[in-house]
């Protein structure tokens, strides 16, 4: 299933970068972004694609990993290293990452689980609180 998932994020990584966005830039109903994060044991970049929302200037991504009982490697990637690339279509820009207060989390949700519904799947599944994740311009 790993390998699976290695192959399909890969090639929708880049299909994206190839077209710009054109292919892959929208999953499920949900807009997709890529973001690079350094590595924090290795220092390498890594890039993956994630649905995003917007909250005015900046983008919200979800780190629910499906509902597993750890955070997603680019969450704890950003949370040692929060500066980090974002691609949404063909713009590319660097942006700072910070998990939401829990204000701003408490606000988000209701927004998040109305257009993505299978969110709260997730969040019944684990005991982890699952963090939101703003994406603002440096």
């Amino acid at each position: 299933m790993r390998l699976v998932f290695i192959v399909m994020t890969t090639l929708h990584r880049a299909l994206y970068r190839l077209t710009g966005g054109r292919v892959g830039g929208k999953v499920a109903g949900l807009p997709v972004l890529l973001l690079t994060t350094t590595g924090r044991k290795t220092g390498t970049q890594r890039t993956v694609p994630l649905g995003y929302f917007e909250d005015g200037d900046a983008y919200v991504v979800v780190g629910s990993k499906g509902g597993a009982p750890q955070h997603p490697a680019w969450y704890l990637n950003l949370e040692a290293h929060p500066e980090v690339g974002v691609q949404v279509g063909s713009e590319q820009r660097r942006m700072r990452a910070r998990r939401t207060s829990p204000e701003e989390a408490e606000r988000l949700w209701p927004s998040i689980l109305a257009r993505a519904p299978g969110y709260a799947k997730y969040r019944a599944k684990t005991s982890r609180e699952i963090p939101l994740v703003l994406l603002e311009r440096r």
